[in-house]
């Protein structure tokens, strides 16, 4: 990473301006309506404080995976408009057709239609890109979770816009990232589940040379049981990355269960069966860690410093293979070490275990949350800091 932060919204001044704000509304829809609105309420104090900077504030995003070029009336954002004009008690109206310029006065907001209709928005197009930031005087990245994406609305537009900043979102993200990352309060331990080493691969070799110590859970877990010698039956797991497993254990400390939850077959009705590792069967499935891994496990955060969190450590949707992920859940949540959790699956747990109060920060992105603990940046990231310098 570099020393260069991005400029902030804070370090502009906002009055007249039109300013662009990149925002993450791709949010569930059902029935024609908003079916949840976290992300919504998340990027809402940002537009707040453009309004009341005396802004001109156009938000631009992006909705599902639409054909560009093809206009999808399931995939508009009208729905996000019409949720957006209630929290704000204004109206928001929705401009589908914007590139001859936007009609928003100071201290009101529209919302341009679902960016991914547009020609070029994936392929990061200069043309689409410069269009956009012709719409403002400021451009504000306030979107992490599509920050690892080179898009024209995500960094193209950035190029090209009179001036840049991350948003109070961006912003918070990459503070709670740094400090995990950067400068961590030790002992530094990352808890990685999964199902395959083979989709965690840079996020495991990456933290191999940061981490005191990784927790590994899923499928992942037992492709390093597999590597240590022992039986894994019919369990998920990847042989051919085994010697990679014996590469990462061998930097970095990489415990390993000392039971696991065995069954037949992914079910919500066929019972748990606690195994040692060395007695699980041909037919045996490992679908979560055993009670005595889980509670030796969590006990141990309690010593560490820094606490990064990514998947699950067994199949939580199902009770009895989800001890282990509670417990680890639990544990994360009363340690005293900053912690900090990504991810869809591992917010989906943290809610489920009613945790969430005991985290430090919970990121808003997946893929971005996972590349930038890989890379330690992402091309928003980069072109921010770029215009920064």
């Amino acid at each position: 990473m570099t020393d260069i932060a991005p400029s902030q919204l804070s370090d502009h001044a906002l009055p007249g301006k039109r300013v662009l704000v990149r925002e993450d509304f791709n949010v569930p829809l059902s029935d024609g309506a908003v079916a949840s609105d976290a992300r919504i309420e998340a990027a809402l104090p940002t537009i707040r404080t453009c309004i009341e900077g005396g802004a001109a504030v156009i938000l631009v995003s992006h909705l599902g995976r639409p054909t560009e070029g093809d206009f999808d009336p399931e995939q508009s954002l009208a729905p996000v408009a019409d949720h957006l004009s209630r929290a704000l008690d204004i109206p928001v109206p929705l401009v589908r057709d914007w590139r001859g310029g936007v009609d928003v006065a100071p201290g009101g907001v529209v919302l341009l239609e679902n960016v991914r209709f547009e020609p070029g928005e994936a392929a990061n197009d200069d043309g689409l890109a410069r269009a956009l930031a012709s719409l403002c005087d400021l451009f504000v990245m306030d979107a992490f979770a599509t920050a690892h994406r080179a898009h024209a609305s995500t960094h193209g537009v950035a190029k090209f816009a009179p001036a840049v900043c991350a948003g109070p979102l961006m912003a918070a993200e990459l503070d709670a990232l740094g400090r995990a990352l950067e400068a961590p309060q030790r002992p530094l331990v990352a808890i990685v589940g999964g199902a395959k080493v083979s989709t965690k691969l840079e996020l495991l070799e990456s933290l191999a040379g940061i981490a005191d110590r990784i927790i590994v859970g899923g499928g992942i877990a037992n492709t390093f049981v597999l590597a240590a010698g022992n039986p894994v039956g019919a369990s998920l797991v990847e042989p051919s990355l085994a010697e990679t497993a014996m590469r990462i254990a061998k930097r970095v400390d990489v415990p390993l269960p000392v039971d696991v939850m065995t069954a037949p077959a992914i079910d919500a009705n066929v019972p748990a069966v606690l195994r040692r590792p060395g007695e699980v069967g041909e037919r045996d499935m490992i679908l979560d860690i055993g009670p005595g891994t889980a509670r030796a496990w969590r006990d141990g955060l309690a010593e560490a410093g820094t606490i990064i969190w990514n998947g699950p450590l067994g199949v939580f949707e199902f009770d009895q293979f989800g001890e282990g992920t509670r417990l680890i859940a639990e544990g994360v949540a009363e340690a005293e070490a900053f912690s900090i959790a990504g991810g869809g699956d591992t917010i989906a747990a943290i809610d489920k275990y009613g945790v969430r109060e005991g985290i430090s920060y919970i990121s808003t992105g997946g893929g971005a949350f996972l590349e930038f603990v890989e890379r330690g940046t992402l091309p928003a990231v980069e072109i921010l800091k770029t215009r920064a310098r």
